[in-house]
């Protein structure tokens, strides 16, 4: 299919602009690129305000949950699912006929395509998430009907999708290379920092809950909370402000990820649920700092980081006191980092086969046996 005859709709379930927003738009830059006809539908707010000039902005509303619990949760359920059926006939009314080609970019969202059309060939879903909850497959189960495959960013993140029948590929995440590296820092008194949205299952607690045994370890937290989870934030900087852990933690907001990463000694992801990919631990090792990270498989590897079990602040604790002391290990780190993002993310791969997988021929025949489709970026082992 010419770049130029391509009709795009993305969807996005959520107005944020984190790590799979832009995997999204990196796909939307190089769709504009090459001629093809984008636009997204996603709510209004900080992912739309970054859409280029040349892409159509479809709003829907939310269509996820957030932070609420008790019955504020079960009400914002049935708020969730008014909100799918009014996003489905926000994309009945786009995808014109059918004729636009859907990219489906967040698991919330997919139960709005399934209502839009019942059956659409050529719709994909790039999976961002390792589906692990009884919600999470239960909302995969729901879209399912309307997929003709899915495309995931690591071989964690597909298994449980092709157990549920879809026809599945992998493309890697990739960041940019080559960048500037950060300095080798060996200071008395390390920063470790984590940086993402803030919300429970990120494991923010964990962090702090382990440095708190750690007094000569400073910790910062980079990103802003969901809506809804302006409670755990302020969780959070209670904890902060007591006597074991006052003035050793700093909130930053919202940054620029690679300055702010370069001034860290160590980059933490704390994520208590399954992380298919976690694109700031890419970024860390593009830019040479040692990631410790809760050993959830995607791009985290016993190789190029310090594993941990997911919520476990002793583990962490230790993992951190290991790493912020042992110099030599900190070095290896480094060199295995920087040459795993040279060989099998560099996003001047990545990106085009990305790209090519997504939105190439969504209708063709896949070359291997249903649920075991499998295809990886130029250099991957």
């Amino acid at each position: 299919m010419p770049g130029a005859e391509r009709d795009l709709l993305f969807v996005a379930h959520s107005a944020q602009a984190s790590g799979a927003e832009k995997v999204m738009l990196d796909l939307i830059e190089l769709a504009v690129a090459r001629g093809s006809r984008v636009r997204v539908a996603c709510p209004v707010g900080a992912l739309s305000e970054r859409l280029p000039g040349s892409v159509g902005h479809v709003p829907i509303p939310e269509l996820g949950l957030s932070g609420q619990q008790g019955g504020a949760r079960l009400v914002a359920a049935l708020v969730m699912l008014r909100h799918w059926v009014l996003a489905a006939a926000a994309l009945r009314k786009a995808s014109r006929g059918g004729r636009a080609r859907l990219v489906v970019n967040s698991t919330m969202a997919l139960p709005a395509v399934a209502m839009s059309v019942p059956r659409r060939r050529g719709t994909v879903w790039l999976v961002h998430d390792i589906l692990a909850s009884t919600r999470q497959f239960a909302v995969a189960r729901i879209g399912r009907m309307a997929l003709a495959r899915a495309v995931a960013v690591s071989e964690r993140a597909a298994a449980p999708v092709r157990a549920l029948g879809i026809e599945t590929e992998v493309a890697w995440l990739g960041v940019p290379w080559p960048v500037e590296p950060a300095p080798m820092l060996d200071r008395s008194h390390p920063v470790v920092g984590i940086l993402g949205v803030i919300t429970e299952w990120k494991g923010h607690h964990v962090l702090l809950e382990a440095v708190a045994a750690l007094p000569e370890v400073s910790v910062e937290i980079a990103g802003k909370a969901l809506p809804g989870d302006e409670p755990y934030l302020a969780r959070l900087r209670d904890r902060a402000a007591q006597p074991d852990l006052a003035g050793r933690v700093r909130f930053l907001g919202h940054v620029d990820p690679l300055p702010t990463i370069r001034d860290w000694d160590v980059l933490v992801s704390a994520s208590v649920l399954p992380e298919a990919g976690p694109l700031v631990v890419l970024e860390a090792m593009s830019v040479g700092v040692p990631v410790v990270a809760t050993d959830h498989g995607g791009n985290v590897s016993p190789d190029v980081a310090v594993c941990v079990r997911p919520d476990d602040p002793h583990a962490l604790r230790e993992a951190l006191r290991r790493i912020t002391e042992d110099h030599a290990l900190r070095a290896r780190l480094r060199e295995a980092g920087l040459a795993k993002i040279a060989t099998r993310h560099n996003r001047t791969q990545t990106r085009p086969h990305m790209f090519d997988t997504v939105v190439g021929d969504g209708d063709r025949a896949m070359s291997t046996p249903a649920g075991n489709s499998t295809s990886a970026a130029p250099g991957s082992p």
